[in-house]
């Protein structure tokens, strides 16, 4: 069973762009941005992501 995605709204379409990704090529298959987290699948090959809110913070490695 595949799972169908919904079009990004505006506040999910300005985070993909700030990702450098192209709104109208994806579909949203689950919002967890309560905890910064969106599933994202694309339209024309099925690739499907995860786009986190904030960048996961860098480790020190010293």
């Amino acid at each position: 069973m595949t799972v169908r995605g919904k079009r990004p709204t505006r506040k999910q379409k300005q985070l993909l762009q700030l990702r450098r990704l192209d709104p109208a090529n994806w579909l949203i298959i689950k919002n967890l941005l309560h905890i910064g987290k969106l599933h994202i699948k694309n339209r024309n090959n099925g690739r499907e992501k995860v786009v986190r809110e904030k960048p996961l913070p860098k480790l020190d490695r010293t």
